[in-house]
């Protein structure tokens, strides 16, 4: 089967063809037509039952769409605010006041950089706690006014650098999973790409969450979870697979609300085609949310992220086989406790 680098090797060629199709007047419109047939057909044999990681590398996919480009093509009117008031701005997340179709709403948003200079500058995605706390303003000021807010997350995680330590980023990602919990607001949140451990999370405490078909959302990377499981980083694979962070698992166990649908090959490939779905979802839950009162919002909300897990006893004989397969072999003395 064709990987994607052969494809789009493909796609480059036919558009070879139709460049010199148009500038030497040669008629080539046969020849392309069963190539972009065939490149359809190979498309969709490999996007046809894609693994876990494979949906992982997509929603790394550099050409896939980021927060901004969604933002300037859905909403009108973006008006960008900075800072913290405390430390002060992080351009890994962005915050400003924007239309919905005539709507004011208030947009938090996890942004990647495209060059290595603009990744330099918004670290890579992944925001410091001055990112989070400028977040929160931003949420209280929807709140004070009556705006909605959506959140759009991107994120491999927070910054784990020093500087995040120093600035208590632990206690910024609590502060704002709280000021969300108890937001008098409806919230949205939109998994665009790679929501990664608590940095997505600070950002995706909402009264309905989607994510678009080929995007991940997970407590940990498959890298993390490999290297932590079975110390061995060629089980990203088996990671990714164990940690049900695709879309479809996550709306199977309830944790997401809708799937937003892609174009074969991912949202790059067809832009219009993703933002068309995208803003017509948007708009449905944001008209719903709306009529509902907000003393109920919040009692939703809260039922929401109270009912997610769950667990069962074992029986007797579950404990009593669970104990051998986990007892000390023969081979190991058994220390015993001294007495009291």
């Amino acid at each position: 089967m064709s990987d994607e680098r052969t494809l789009d090797l493909l796609e480059a060629k036919i558009e070879e063809l139709k460049q010199l199709n148009v500038m030497d007047g040669i008629d080539l419109s046969s020849e392309i037509a069963k190539l972009e047939k065939k490149l359809v057909e190979l498309r969709r044999e490999l996007y046809a039952n894609l693994s876990d990681w494979e949906r992982v590398k997509i929603a790394r996919n550099p050409k896939r769409p980021y927060a901004l480009d969604y933002i300037q093509t859905i909403f009108t009117g973006f008006y960008e605010l900075h800072g913290d008031r405390m430390i002060g701005d992080d351009r890994a997340l962005l915050t400003g006041l924007a239309q919905l179709n005539g709507q004011t709403v208030v947009i938090v948003a996890q942004q990647k950089g495209r060059s290595t200079e603009e990744n330099k500058e918004r670290f890579f995605g992944m925001a410091r706690p001055q990112g989070y706390r400028k977040g929160v303003r931003a949420m209280k000021l929807a709140e004070r006014f009556g705006f909605p807010v959506i959140t759009f997350i991107d994120t491999p995680g927070a910054y784990p650098g020093v500087e995040s330590e120093e600035a208590n980023i632990g206690g910024a990602i609590a502060e704002s999973l709280l000021t969300m919990s108890q937001l008098r607001t409806p919230i949205l949140s939109v998994v665009i790409g790679e929501g990664g451990s608590g940095g997505a999370l600070a950002i995706g405490v909402a009264d309905r969450v989607l994510m678009l078909e080929n995007a991940v959302y997970s407590v940990i990377t498959p890298e993390g979870a490999a290297a932590i499981l079975w110390k061995e980083k060629d089980k990203t694979k088996e990671a990714a697979a164990a940690l049900n962070l695709t879309a479809e698992h996550l709306s199977e166990l309830g944790l997401i609300d809708t799937v937003i649908p892609e174009p074969l090959g991912g949202a790059h490939k067809d832009f219009d085609q993703t933002v068309e779905a995208l803003k017509a979802s948007l708009v449905g839950f944001l008209n719903e949310l709306r009529k509902i009162k907000l003393d109920k919002l919040l009692d939703a909300r809260f039922k929401r992220y109270r009912s997610i897990g769950s667990y069962r006893e074992l029986g007797v004989s579950e404990q009593e086989a669970y104990s051998e397969e986990t007892a000390p072999s023969g081979d190991a003395p058994v220390e015993e406790a001294p007495d009291e």
